[in-house]
């Protein structure tokens, strides 16, 4: 006898008494109240006792497989001739080092000064020359956009890199990864915005007045915006070389405050307002990569990280519905930039300017969550169509990823003692070549720069 499925023959009595009380708008808050208080909980598990989180430690092997390219033996050489040297910590009597990712840096910049000129000890980053900034996007929820953007950031602190983090997405889901706290949108990029706008409001004041028009006024939000700087909004994190710029609820607020802005001063570049912002404060000189988390939809926000960015990535999974969103997504790209190309030249054409033209670095669409023995035919037609856009690295899904997820952490956060050996290896391993992946275009994109310069110098 066949067996039926479960929604054939459902008694209409039952069903009804298996209802709550119809829901109305007071229930949407004691929903989030109810998802409030399990954040909380969550998110503590990886707090210390006061409240803070803190980053594991890192051990001798660990270090010379992973971190400072070294053999073990050499390595414990080092520090026994080297006593000023951090010398870490044993847990038990004889038992391994353990040291601090801070220790490790210094580790790590003494070997890149006394050790072999044929190793890299310290990453590419070439003098005279700003950060690369790199924006993480899609339109599309749940194709692992933040957990890349975040597990990137981690993967370049621990290559070397002084990195800053800049959450864009008002869900602060990043801000959470680095434990930041975030009061309000005065501690967002949202002052950094209106200061912006305000300054381009201030020059179109001093031509309002050559031609003895009145002025348009500063509202009390733009005139407090004028004092903020990006500095005073950098956090520190448990990262000894990641900081955050992070995010909350009230960000969603530039969305419909930057339009106004526009409406009433059509001549403000907005698209510029972030990266104008960073560059005028010196941040850029201040940091070697500059990670940049987009909302999931292509609004005011994202626009200025895209702009932003000299490095465009692109998450997706390797599934229909996937491509076909994140074919949308390029098309989307495309209307809006052009868009705004085409509106810009018309008034630099006619005003004898140099005309608009946005330019990326390197453009890549990134499988996650890859399933070699389920989607390997899907991949590899998406690879037929997409080329050298979509790269060839697939970020696989380990059990390492979903075990991470579950203590409110990244995989190179996880102390590899939690896992099984081999488990921790090859979760790592596919993180290790996304990164490898991206860090080819940096350095690529900064070797390209260093010789356009040399060129220009000649």
């Amino acid at each position: 006898m066949s067996t039926l499925p479960p929604y054939v023959g459902i008694d209409p009595e039952l069903a009804a008494t298996q209802l709550d009380a119809p829901a109305g708008t007071a229930d949407f808050a004691r929903i989030a109240s109810a998802c409030a208080a399990g954040r909380q909980d969550l998110e503590s598990r990886g707090l210390e006792e006061n409240g803070k989180r803190s980053l594991r430690l890192f051990s001798t092997w660990e270090i010379t497989r992973y971190l400072i390219p070294v053999a073990t033996g050499h390595f414990r050489r080092v520090l026994k001739e080297n006593p000023d040297l951090p010398q870490g910590r044993s847990e038990t009597q004889g038992g391994a080092k353990w040291f601090t990712l801070d220790e490790v840096l210094k580790l790590r910049a003494h070997f890149g000064a006394k050790g072999s000129k044929a190793k890299d000890y310290r990453p590419y980053r070439p003098g005279g020359l700003p950060a690369k900034m790199l924006a993480v996007a899609n339109f599309k929820g749940g194709v692992g956009k933040t957990s890349t953007a975040a597990h990137l950031a981690m993967s370049a602190a621990l290559d070397g890199y002084k990195v800053l983090v800049i959450d864009l997405d008002s869900q602060g889901s990043m801000t959470s990864i680095f434990g930041g706290k975030v009061e309000d949108e005065w501690q967002t990029v949202f002052p950094l915005l209106a200061r912006h706008y305000a300054r381009h409001l201030q020059g179109d004041n001093q031509a309002r007045a050559a031609r003895g028009e009145a002025p348009q006024p500063l509202d009390d939000t733009l005139s407090e915006a004028l004092d903020t700087t990006a500095q005073g909004l950098i956090q520190e994190t448990h990262w000894p070389n990641i900081d955050l710029i992070g995010a909350q609820l009230n960000l969603y607020w530039a969305e419909f405050q930057i339009p106004v802005w526009r409406m009433a001063a059509r001549g403000w570049r907005l698209w510029d307002a972030l990266t104008e912002s960073l560059e005028e404060d010196g941040i850029l000189d201040a940091y070697d990569l500059v990670f940049i988390d987009t909302p999931p939809a292509l609004g005011y926000l994202t626009i200025n990280g895209l702009a932003a960015a000299d490095i465009l990535l692109v998450p997706l999974g390797a599934s229909f519905l996937e491509f076909d969103s994140t074919g949308r997504f390029f098309d989307m790209l495309h209307s809006t930039f052009g868009s705004i190309e085409e509106a810009e030249n018309i008034a630099a054409r006619a005003l004898g300017r140099e005309g608009l033209a946005f330019e990326w670095d390197a453009v890549r669409a990134v499988v996650t969550r890859y399933d070699g023995a389920q989607q390997a035919e899907l991949a590899a037609l998406m690879q037929s169509y997409l080329g050298t856009t979509l790269s060839p690295h697939r970020q696989g899904y380990t059990a390492l990823i979903g075990q991470a997820g579950e203590q409110v952490q990244g995989i190179y956060e996880a102390d590899y003692r939690d896992f099984n050996r081999e488990t921790y290896v090859r979760g790592r391993e596919t993180f290790d070549a996304t990164w490898a992946a991206v860090k080819s275009l940096v350095i690529g994109a900064w070797r390209r720069d260093e010789r356009a310069n040399a060129q220009a110098a000649e």
